[in-house]
């Protein structure tokens, strides 16, 4: 049991270690950036993309994948936008009913045995069409409280890490602290345990999903919150991303195992990227695959981790 708990350090070592050393790497390459302000841009968009990395993990839990991450968050950026400054009532409602769609999909997905990758694609379209529908063209305007939360400017830390710690925490608790998070991780490690237990399947799946919905519809306000406007295209990028944090951050495609707070350093740790790339003139073009790059290289340091793991069981 103390060698689990070991194991389990290491494996969030490794995303933390990931952090630093881009971050050391940016310092030296930007001393300027060693500010208020400076770290302020680095870390501009990193609460939009730790909430939808939490948001993919949380399917994950269930060893399945979300490929219409991207697309919801747009959706409900297109929402935040529109209906929810205008009419807030209506808004509410519509994103009430995103989160409900969301754990609907759980249940089909479950009962019917379908491929959650299939069914989240499908369901990318439908959330992409949505979303050219309310913006065809990029506009839309943040509401005042959201824009005004997401600026706000502490005294000490930057509002985005603040941000990602309670993030952090507050996935934590959920999903590795409460019984609902167990029974989540459960599913992903032994459904048929879980079944045998007299747990319902098709209800922890359905709160998975919903819960999942509900960080997502999270990441797209304040994504809209920083942009101050949105666009049906905004957070394409966010569906690799999503999968890319949880992963970078130690957690795995089956079997349950998560880590929420690792998942938040590797949403930080590819918002860094971005910058880090751009300083050393890389064109966009090439970002996406330098990025996998650095995915890569953390997947090895991973399997190097887990052969190092087995070898001690042996022992």
């Amino acid at each position: 049991m103390t060698f689990r708990l070991s194991s389990d350090a290491m494996r969030l070592a490794i995303p933390a270690l990931s952090l630093t050393l881009l971050l050391a790497a940016v310092f030296w390459m930007q001393p300027r950036a060693v500010s208020y302000v400076g770290l302020n841009l680095l870390f501009n968009l990193a609460v939009p993309i730790a909430l939808a990395t939490i948001a993919q993990m949380l399917v994950m839990a269930v060893n399945d994948l979300d490929l219409s991450m991207g697309t919801f968050v747009s959706f409900v950026a297109c929402v935040t936008a529109t209906f929810l400054r205008d009419a807030p009532v209506i808004g509410v409602l519509i994103l009430a009913g995103a989160i409900a769609t969301y754990a609907a999909l759980g249940v089909i997905i479950h009962l019917r045995n379908l491929p959650s990758i299939v069914v989240t694609l499908g369901m990318s379209f439908v959330w992409g069409g949505l979303a050219v529908l309310l913006l065809p063209a990029p506009g839309g305007q943040a509401p005042n409280w959201v824009r005004s939360l997401m600026t706000v400017k502490p005294p000490i830390a930057l509002m985005a890490i603040v941000a990602s710690i309670a993030i952090a925490a507050v996935a934590h608790l959920l999903v590795m602290r409460s019984s609902l998070g167990v029974l989540i991780r459960g599913i992903g490690g032994n459904q048929r345990s879980v079944e045998r237990a007299g747990w319902s399947i098709v209800g922890a799946r359905a709160t998975a999903y919903g819960l999942a919905g509900l960080f997502a519809v999270l990441a797209g306000i304040a994504l809209v919150g920083l942009t101050t406007s949105a666009d049906a295209n905004i957070a394409l990028r966010y569906t690799l991303l999503s999968i890319a944090g949880v992963i970078l951050g130690g957690g795995e495609f089956i079997g349950g195992r998560v880590s929420p707070i690792g998942a938040v350093i590797g949403a930080l740790t590819l918002t860094l990227a971005g910058s880090f790339l751009s300083f050393l003139r890389i064109s966009p073009d090439w970002q996406i695959g330098a990025q996998g790059a650095i995915l890569i290289i953390v997947l090895a340091l991973r399997l190097m981790l887990n052969r190092l793991e087995k070898q001690e069981k042996r022992r």
